[in-house]
């Protein structure tokens, strides 16, 4: 009884009792795997996968981790800078031996399956990674679905206009004051026409010096307009 198996990209018929060699698996020495890749099994009642074989396995024993024959890669680039680079390269293998064959019942054997991979981290961080996707595709579709939503904080209500605005004089009643500089003059604490009327000379300054006025205010006369404006 034979089969043909698949495992690392590559396909092997194996026998039980044969040893050959395989792209590296995530196991150690003395380990028992199991093939589920399982493409044909031959003998007195052959069977052929569309493209497996259901419910069949090869399983064998892991004798080392080794390394296959070193390869030289040269690579010479002639024109503009002429380099060359020399780089060797060892595959790494598991080398098995082929224990038995089952033409069904190996979903439910028990027997690890073999796992190409640098070793029993990379199946755990794998396990972990596919854990870790679940759970964000989980999380992905409850909220898609509105199922454990946060609650939104509610929206704080906005003050109105005239509240915000109670008790202040309309600045763009002075002349050369518009919206904007309004808001830099609300900004700076100037409300009413009061305050821009009881400005002393370093008041003035520092105004000059905050809003970068640059004797706008002498100018234009506000201590003068506002004055009026009180007085009104």
């Amino acid at each position: 009884m034979f089969a043909v198996l698949k495992t690392g990209g590559k396909q092997y018929k194996v026998q039980s009792g044969d040893t050959l060699r395989v792209e590296k698996l995530a196991a150690k020495a003395g380990d028992k795997v199991q093939f589920n890749e399982v493409m044909m099994i031959g003998g007195d009642t052959p069977q052929v996968g569309a493209p497996l074989v259901a419910d069949a396995g090869v399983q064998a024993e892991v004798i080392d981790q080794i390394k296959g024959v070193k390869t030289i890669n040269f690579v010479k680039r002639r024109r503009k800078h002429s380099s060359k680079r020399t780089k060797g390269h060892r595959q790494q293998l598991t080398l098995v031996r082929i224990t038995d064959i089952l033409a069904s019942g190996a979903d439910k054997s028990g027997v690890m399956a073999a796992v190409g991979g640098a070793g029993y981290e990379a199946v755990f961080a794998t396990g972990q990674n596919a854990k870790l996707k679940s759970a964000e595709s989980e999380k992905a579709r409850k909220a898609a679905a509105g199922e454990d939503a946060p609650a939104k904080a509610p929206k704080k209500a906005k003050a109105s206009k005239a509240t915000a605005s109670e008790g202040a004089d309309d600045l763009k009643e002075l002349s050369g004051v518009g919206p904007a500089l309004e808001k830099k003059l609300n900004e700076a604490g100037v409300t009413t026409f009061a305050q821009i009327a009881a400005w002393t000379e370093a008041d003035v300054a520092d105004i000059d010096e905050k809003l970068s006025f640059k004797g706008r205010i002498e100018r234009e006369g506000w201590i003068e307009q506002a004055k009026d404006k009180t007085k009104g």
